[in-house]
């Protein structure tokens, strides 16, 4: 009877225990998807006209309700009142939350869902953002400064070394190049071009790099070759290119850890003016090649990449195109105008709210919208709306600023990223580039 009594529980346990498993496993299958977006694709408004953002949520595909989440509209700079706030309970339609902007900016909306649905979710929506203007005008003696600037690194002989590399294309010849440049450090790159290529008959490419301290990038300067171009892939820093790993994290834990702030206090001192002039010495080096076409110079580059590229387009008048994705640098000043400025945030806002009136004079030497309104060259930006580190409106006041033929890729979406599309897009505005080019 003992015995009976126990088998009976013991199976009854196991049921039991299986019955729980299932239910486990069937809630852990629930999944849920929050949702933002605009009420228009393209998330772009005319200033006064009213946005919509659309909230939703599905589990397992299907819509529920009942759920709260938290709600936060601003301008990109934390705190900022007068927008939308708080919290709303989700129906099976999509819950709206409506804005407006009476000046040309950018508004974006977060969404937070606690648990079950453990998600946050950003949109962002642009009022008019082709009228963003400056928010503050270029220094009076600018353009001089950087002329001082220039001329002195045409002082310094560019006595460039270049070192076979090997590499598996057989068609390309590459090297590692060192060019004497203003400050101490070189430029440091990648040097890559088609074999038996003819004298005066290929264009240049230089590749610029993000945030960060990393070698030069081989795969770069072999592409451009591998598309008929003199291909050229410098890092941000001057480094030696090819060390180990640790040689590199060692530095950016290190000597240039705060790279990014370091000299704020003075256009002399900025990092960013160092790095600026390696730009110019590297198409120095290019063009004084004897492939070189004698008239196409292309930079490229994405975030601080992006920046570099439109100070190039500004320094330089021999580049004629330049490609910069969400780039950095941009709109140092932007608090002076109410907006939040780009990465990387070179200048600091004090309690007062005002942006530290040392470093902002210093800044406006090293902005990228600056470069901007003085570069001829044709070009293409990318943007994301929800991009907190190079956020929308610095780059549109870049990209307003540009009198070359333009195009802008818009991705309402996308934060400060670089995706596969963007990058192909790039590139074929580059050989576009290139055989219009060809055909003057």
């Amino acid at each position: 009877m003992h015995l009976r009594l126990l088998k009976h529980l013991v199976s009854s346990c196991l049921t039991l225990a299986l019955l729980l498993s299932l239910s486990a496993s069937a809630v852990a299958a629930d999944k849920y998807e929050l949702k933002v977006v605009t009420d228009r694709p393209d998330a772009i408004y005319k200033t006064g006209e009213t946005a919509k953002f659309l909230i939703s949520l599905t589990k397992n595909g299907k819509p529920v309700s009942g759920e709260k989440v938290s709600i936060t509209v601003d301008n990109f700079i934390g705190g900022a009142s007068g927008f939308p706030q708080g919290s709303k309970t989700l129906g099976e339609e999509p819950t709206e939350v409506e804005v407006t902007s009476d000046k040309p900016g950018f508004l974006r909306c977060v969404v937070k869902a606690g648990a079950p649905v453990n998600q946050t979710k950003i949109a962002g929506a642009g009022f008019s953002p082709e009228k963003i203007e400056l928010s503050k005008p270029a220094p009076e003696d600018f353009d001089q400064f950087w002329t001082n600037q220039i001329a002195k690194l045409e002082e310094v002989p560019m006595d460039p070394k270049l070192t076979p590399v090997k590499q598996k294309d057989a068609q390309v010849e590459a090297f590692d190049v060192q060019v004497n440049c203003l400050g101490g450090a070189p430029v440091s790159g990648y040097f890559g071009k088609p074999k038996d290529a003819k004298a005066k008959s290929l264009p240049a490419i230089l590749w610029v790099h993000g945030a960060g301290v990393r070698s030069s990038s081989l795969t770069n300067a072999i592409k451009g070759a591998n598309n008929g171009m003199l291909s050229m892939d410098i890092n941000a820093h001057g480094l030696p290119n090819g060390k180990p790993a640790q040689y590199y994290k060692d530095l950016a834990t290190g000597k240039l850890k705060d790279y990014r702030q370091a000299g704020r206090e003075s256009r002399d001192t900025v990092y960013f003016r160092g790095m600026f002039l390696r730009l110019v010495r590297a198409i120095d080096f290019l063009t004084a090649q004897p492939e070189w076409d004698g008239k196409t110079v292309i930079v490229i580059g994405h975030s601080q990449g992006g920046g570099q590229a439109l100070a190039a387009g500004g320094l330089d008048d021999r580049v004629t195109f330049i490609a910069t994705g969400v780039p950095a640098i941009c709109d140092h000043s932007g608090r002076a105008a109410g907006r939040i400025n780009g990465w990387p945030k070179l200048v600091e806002t004090g309690a007062d709210g005002k942006p530290n009136p040392t470093q902002l004079k210093a800044a406006s030497y090293v902005d990228a919208v600056n470069f901007a309104t003085r570069a001829k060259a044709d070009a293409i930006m990318s943007v994301g709306f929800i991009d907190s580190v190079c956020p929308p409106s610095s780059c549109y006041a870049a990209y307003n600023q540009l009198s070359g033929k333009k195009q802008i890729i818009n991705k309402p979406l996308m934060g400060h990223a670089a995706p596969a599309d963007v990058h192909k897009a790039f590139f074929d505005a580059v050989l576009k580039h290139v055989e219009e080019q060809a055909g003057k």
